[in-house]
């Protein structure tokens, strides 16, 4: 089980809220940590890890929860 130092709950929040919260808290945070995303967004996972890769940051993983995904992402830039 990963740990994060933040944890965003964007479930109910339609695409493209939950990435634009990702986003958002990616830029707030520092060198290093993870940022935890719930959704209930399916696409959610899809481009978060595209984001990701265009953006120079560390997609750690997809967790299926009751009901939503977590989704972790760690800042490395």
């Amino acid at each position: 089980m990963l740990t994060s130092n933040r944890t965003i709950d964007a479930r109910g929040s339609q695409c493209p809220g939950p990435l634009s919260e990702l986003i958002r808290a990616m830029k707030e945070a520092e060198l290093g940590e993870v940022i935890e995303l719930w959704t209930e967004e399916p696409r959610t996972k899809t481009d978060a890890r595209e984001w990701c890769e265009k953006a120079g940051h560390e997609f750690l993983g997809v967790e299926s929860a009751e009901g939503y995904e977590r989704i972790w992402v760690k800042k490395a830039r």
